[in-house]
């Protein structure tokens, strides 16, 4: 798609084709959920998300007994806080790898991942906190003849 800009009206023009520009078509299984995988870490999260009272299941538990920390309960509802749809949605996850922190950013993944399929106008509002990008950040790996990844033995002069 090539455009021409000749003044700032022109400007205008493309700033209501991108507004235009097609979002992805809304994905529900037979039973009204929508699926997505979220990633975080060395953790995976696999998230069904469906139209409810705002329940939110992870491995069987509820949110408030698999996380105790609310840091980590809040980085999971984030999506559903900036998509404005806090207790809208039943939300079932499993989630396996890893550890409590890189669990709950995959299944925040998952979530908004969840949100883009099922609404797909929500993406406008996702995207720009940065909740569809997986993070990529991982423990970077031991080297030989070092203690940790980057730190080195002791020095001794003798």
């Amino acid at each position: 798609m090539e455009i021409e800009i000749e003044n700032i009206e022109s400007l205008k023009d493309i700033a209501e084709i991108e507004e235009q520009v097609a979002l992805p078509e809304k994905k529900v299984d037979e039973l009204g959920r929508a699926y997505a995988t979220g990633k975080r870490k060395n953790a995976v999260a696999r998230v069904w998300l469906k139209a409810g009272s705002g329940a939110i299941k992870i491995n069987n538990k509820t949110s408030d007994d698999y996380f105790a920390r609310p840091v980590l309960r809040m980085l999971i509802n984030q999506p559903l806080v900036a998509a404005d749809r806090v207790d809208q949605f039943d939300i079932i996850c499993s989630v396996t790898g890893g550890g409590l922190s890189g669990q709950a950013g995959a299944i925040r993944h998952g979530i908004s991942k969840c949100l883009v399929s099922f609404e797909p106008e929500v993406k406008k509002a996702l995207k720009p906190g940065g909740f569809l990008t997986r993070d990529s950040r991982v423990v970077e790996r031991k080297k030989y003849g070092r203690a940790k990844a980057r730190r080195s033995f002791q020095f001794s002069k003798r």
